[in-house]
């Protein structure tokens, strides 16, 4: 992907450019992917205003496999796209709701929930993508924040909803419809739901933020079609370099591709899940599998038997069934794209991948959920010409890094990062405040992120703001101690925080997971790689897995909790 810099005594905007001839073959006048000025923004100019009309075009995959999963009796199954299509057209009608209305999903990883989200679609609902992990408070919480006219939900979420009080409609989709009610229903006049325009709220996924408290970001048709449109250009740029490296034509390409095969491991309530793990395959006319909970045993096994070509988890997954493949003599070359998002990935970990999937794109990027994915990427050869970044501004996507008083500062200097393009959100559902604090009414979003941009458009992640310790009044970013402690080799995983301290206000330790290697001697080498004042001061060492959210990131409110025991600090 090929970024440009506007001179820093302009603005200071980073945004993508033309230079690249492939980006220009793909993006040029009358293609799918054509970029235009409208709104002030640039735009796909042959973006569908509405996400179902782009769903529909998946119909002509007809007898395809579309999923591959287990039903509530733990058999497996396989459904094809002409199947997937029949069940969502059923369900339609049931929702009995108008455009406009909220329907509510709240299921683990399981076919009904992306027949549920297709069918709320097909109806112009606004799909609420609940947090199936939540607790029943929780869960009550986001509905009632919500009002959904409908949830939708599975046998284990139907039941704690109800547990926790809530008494409005719900339909358990992991149980058959009543014959008579679906002839019924089927046999009701339908309204017409009509074409959604592109700023209609589409979905609203929860989220918390920079604040803590949980909110709902509220996407658009268009923030999510173009958020979706920026990975299919990813993608179709790399056929396109692939087909000239070859010589082959790229209709010759595509035509002799066999159909590409994704493991969906991220939660589907997370934007990443919806998108780059449900949508883009689906319209792709991929194999989704899908897996309800994490197994790395149970990972390399469906990446061996259903040839899957695609595969996106953190750091701490790839390493899983790196280890897992290794010792039980699985095959993995068939992985033709490995994505990480989030963090930089340490550059041992790079080396692992391509030596057990020698076939395989590498690639990362850095996103959030109020834009609707990814902000940056970078794929391959992209990929390694900067491991250490998070990605390269997509095309769409204007950056600016903030110092303090919203001061616009040049490339290579650091600050929070400030985007803004047609896959920011629309805003937060009932939280005008909170929109305010960090929507500008021009449309910049400021992300809470603390981050660099190169000149040559790379992003680089430092630290999240309120992640930051400040240690005898030297700030020290906890993602910059963590790169340094993910290239030891012997470190698998760790965690950077700061515990409160009486002479210096706080002071930075960390917590591992590592054979080999003494607590010293981390300590010495994150000294020598960083300025010294940047090593953790105490570095504790972890037997277990570290404990993870919901969406696969280390739960360092949990490892705060624990410092005391695991420490022996009172």
């Amino acid at each position: 992907m090929t970024t440009g810099v506007a001179p820093a005594a302009d603005s200071g905007v980073v945004a993508g450019a033309a230079a690249d001839p492939v980006f220009v073959a793909v993006t040029g006048p009358g293609s799918a992917f054509e970029i235009g000025l409208r709104d002030g923004m640039r735009q796909f100019v042959n973006a569908r205003s509405d996400l179902n009309l782009m769903i529909e075009t998946a119909r002509r995959y007809g007898e395809r496999t579309c999923v591959v999963d287990f039903d509530s009796a733990g058999l497996e199954r396989r459904l094809n796209y002409e199947q997937m299509f029949a069940w969502r057209d059923q369900l339609v009608p049931m929702l009995h709701i108008q455009r406009g209305d909220r329907v509510a999903i709240c299921m683990r990883n399981r076919s009904e929930w992306l027949v549920g989200f297709l069918a709320t679609m097909k109806a112009g609902g606004v799909a609420v993508l609940l947090n199936s992990r939540g607790s029943e408070p929780e869960l009550l919480a986001m509905i009632e924040d919500a009002d959904p006219a409908v949830v939708l939900a599975d046998d284990s979420r139907a039941a704690a909803i109800r547990a926790a009080g809530y008494t409005g409609r719900m339909l358990d989709l992991t149980h058959p419809f009543d014959a008579d009610e679906l002839a019924r229903r089927a046999a009701e006049p339908v309204a017409d739901a009509g074409v959604a325009q592109a700023d209609d709220p589409c979905a609203i996924l929860f989220t918390s933020g920079t604040t803590g408290r949980v909110k709902g970001a509220v996407l658009s048709h268009r923030n999510l079609i173009t958020g979706l449109m920026a990975t299919q250009l990813s993608g179709m740029m790399v056929v396109h370099t692939m087909a000239r490296q070859l010589g082959v034509p790229v209709d010759v390409m595509l035509a002799q591709m066999p159909q590409q095969a994704a493991l969906l491991v991220s939660p589907l309530f997370h934007v990443s899940g919806l998108g780059s793990g449900f949508l883009s395959p689906f319209m792709a006319g991929s194999k989704v599998v899908i897996m309800r909970r994490w197994d790395a045993q149970e990972a390399v096994r469906l990446i061996a038997r259903e040839g899957v070509t695609m595969f996106t988890g953190v750091p701490t997954m790839l390493w899983d069934i790196l280890h897992r493949a290794r010792a039980e003599q699985l095959d993995l070359e068939s992985l033709r794209n490995i994505g990480s998002g989030g963090q930089a990935l340490p550059v041992n970990l790079v080396d692992e991948i391509h030596a057990v999937a020698p076939h395989a794109q590498i690639g990362t990027g850095y996103g959030m959920t109020e834009c609707s994915g990814a902000i940056a990427q970078a794929v391959g050869a992209d990929f390694m010409r900067r491991p250490a970044a998070a990605g390269r501004v997509l095309p769409l996507v204007d950056v600016r890094i903030e110092g303090p008083g919203g001061v616009v500062l040049p490339a290579g200097e650091a600050g929070e990062i400030v985007v803004r393009g047609a896959q920011v959100m629309l805003g937060y559902w009932n939280r005008p405040e909170e929109t305010a604090a960090v929507l500008s009414p021009d449309g910049w979003l400021r992300t809470g992120d603390v981050g660099m941009v190169d000149a040559e458009g790379y992003i680089f992640i430092i630290d999240r703001k309120k992640d930051m310790v400040i240690s005898g009044g030297e700030n020290i970013y906890c993602a910059e101690v963590e790169r340094a402690l993910g290239e030891i080799a012997q470190v698998r995983e760790c965690a950077a925080f700061g515990v409160p301290d009486e002479r210096l206000g706080e002071r930075l330790v960390a917590v591992v997971v590592a054979d080999g290697v003494t607590e010293a001697e981390i300590i010495d080498r994150v000294g020598q790689s960083l300025a010294r004042y940047k090593a953790p001061t105490r570095v504790i060492f972890s037997r277990e897995t570290l404990p993870r959210n919901p969406i696969g990131k280390v739960d360092k409110v949990d490892l705060r909790k624990a410092w005391s025991r695991l420490s022996g600090e009172q």
